[in-house]
């Protein structure tokens, strides 16, 4: 059976064919999904490039197809192409597939909106919590008050009337937007850590330093991640005589503001703009350079970068939102925005040499339960059931190669 995975991924394609992501969904994340299924064809926006985008991974390949949409960004460009991408969502799911919904966003409430009318099964899988994303210093936009609180309104039902749901925290999402009664259901992050990301052994402890190397590694497109704080942070930090050495990984339209918010504050040459690394590797050769990763996210889900980093033995801090409390503990968490918060908490750690070791020791171990062998059968559980629902319904309804909405 083949599987359509809507999701808010923007695509490009170039002129020879093929289609290249920036993100996570590319070809290697979708071949997770073959373990169960024979065919992934991914919902997602695609604009044509005439050069593959710089830091690009293929995200079609064998088995694994693209079902193209109108590309836009932001709410407006969606209300222009509003029609168009209701006709090609009904042409993608016009065929028989089990579905499944990336959530929160538009692709999967345009996708739902049609399989509703049908009483046709879909699954989802939860990301992330929208009343996070929308509230006050997250998305810059006018219609930030009304989407917060539409938002998670349409996830809960969403949530409420998938026939399994799978969310990227063990509880803190569930919490918000639980799945209907005696339906399958997993907390089951969307990681995949092979062997070759784990290091053999926790850190030793180190002695005071001059100067310590700092790691964030987050997309810049938009502010989520809290880079802003961070150099904030590090400025407080070196005026009271902490020197830091920040790196952060990643790329987007506020690369720019954030480089000139480092100069405003004094801080310039302590703050390295590393740029999008593609390659595992070359995340992993920053995280082992590094004495101490900090996330201090305004809204997350369960962040991968994070349990990347543990996975190096890397001792960490973050902000108390979405699944970062699931990893780690209360003593290495502050407020979400709090610049001397965080300030404070780096320059409490990075002078505990002992805490710094073991913070290493226990970020390894609970890595561990992020190896691709913990997840994948809970993950193919999760796709069982949607797919034998969707054999189910299909048999139902007397339907074998065609499904008309």
């Amino acid at each position: 059976m083949k599987v359509l995975v809507a999701t808010e991924s923007r695509l490009s394609r170039t002129p020879d064919g093929c289609i290249w992501s920036s993100d996570w969904v590319n070809y290697s994340f979708c071949q997770r999904y073959l373990d169960v299924f024979d065919e992934v064809r991914v919902v997602a926006r695609v604009r044509e490039v005439p050069s593959p985008p710089p830091a690009v991974l293929r995200a079609d390949g064998p088995a694994v197809t693209i079902a193209s949409l109108p590309y836009y960004i932001g709410p407006w460009q969606f209300a222009r192409r509003y029609l168009a991408l209701r006709r090609c969502v009904h042409e993608a799911i016009f065929q028989p597939a089990a579905v499944i919904l990336r959530v929160p966003g538009t692709i999967g409430t345009l996708v739902e909106k049609e399989l509703r009318s049908a009483g046709r099964p879909f699954a989802v899988e939860v990301l992330g919590d929208p009343q996070e994303v929308f509230k006050p210093g997250g998305v810059p936009s006018r219609l930030r008050p009304f989407l917060r609180w539409w938002a998670p309104r349409l996830l809960r039902r969403q949530c409420a009337r998938a026939c399994a749901a799978a969310y990227v925290t063990a509880s803190t999402l569930q919490q918000h937007y639980p799945p209907a009664a005696h339906v399958f259901s997993t907390g089951c992050s969307g990681i995949d850590l092979g062997d070759e990301a784990f290091v053999d052994r926790p850190r030793p402890p180190k002695a005071g330093s001059e100067t310590w190397n700092v790691l964030l590694v987050g997309s810049l497109e938009q502010l989520y991640k809290g880079p802003d704080v961070l150099i904030e942070a590090t400025a407080i930090c070196a005026a009271n005589g902490l020197q830091l050495r920040i790196s952060i990984v990643g790329d987007g339209r506020y690369r720019a503001q954030l480089e000139e918010l480092a100069r405003a504050r004094g801080v310039a040459r302590q703050v390295r703009f590393v740029g999008k690394l593609t390659t595992g590797a070359a995340v992993r050769a920053e995280l082992d350079a590094c004495d101490l990763f900090v996330l201090p996210s305004r809204t997350e889900g369960l962040p991968w970068a994070l349990v990347e980093a543990m996975a190096r033995a890397l001792p960490c801090v973050g902000s108390k939102v979405g699944g970062i409390p699931e990893l780690l503990s209360a003593d290495e968490l502050v407020p979400p925005g709090d610049k001397s918060a965080l300030a404070g908490k780096l320059h409490e750690v990075l002078t505990d040499p002992q805490r710094l070791a073991r913070l290493s020791e226990e970020n390894l171990d609970k890595a561990r339960r992020f190896h691709f062998s913990v997840l994948q059968p809970q993950r193919c559980a999760f796709y069982r059931v949607i797919r034998d629902a969707t054999e189910a319904w299909q048999q139902g309804h007397g339907l074998a190669k065609a499904l008309p909405i």
